[in-house]
């Protein structure tokens, strides 16, 4: 007995939300750019967010098994520390880097 093949439609190759770096999207969700920020200049922003002390203290903090998705190893701890930070201690994140790109 022959059994039809399935038509399957292909799957979306890149969907709109992962076309910007996972670093964009960590900064812009935690409020610390904006959304139209250029790839490189935010590039350059998630690397003064990780050498921040506050940062890096949150980070060695951060529980290795809990992951998050779409999120990549190397900023996996970036992104957990951010999460884990309080409003007022994003605020004051945002405004040491404002300080330094001045």
């Amino acid at each position: 007995m022959k059994y039809r093949k399935q038509n399957k439609p292909a799957p979306p190759t890149h969907p709109s939300a992962l076309a910007v770096p996972s670093y964009h999207r960590i900064l812009v969700k935690h409020g610390l750019i904006e959304k139209t920020l250029s790839i490189p200049d935010a590039y350059k922003v998630f690397l003064q967010v990780g050498a921040d002390p506050e940062v890096q203290k949150l980070s060695r903090n951060v529980e290795r098994g809990n992951k998050m998705k779409h999120v990549p190893a190397l900023y996996l701890a970036t992104a957990m520390a951010l999460q884990g930070m309080t409003k007022q201690e994003l605020e004051a994140l945002k405004l040491r880097m404002e300080e330094k790109r001045v």
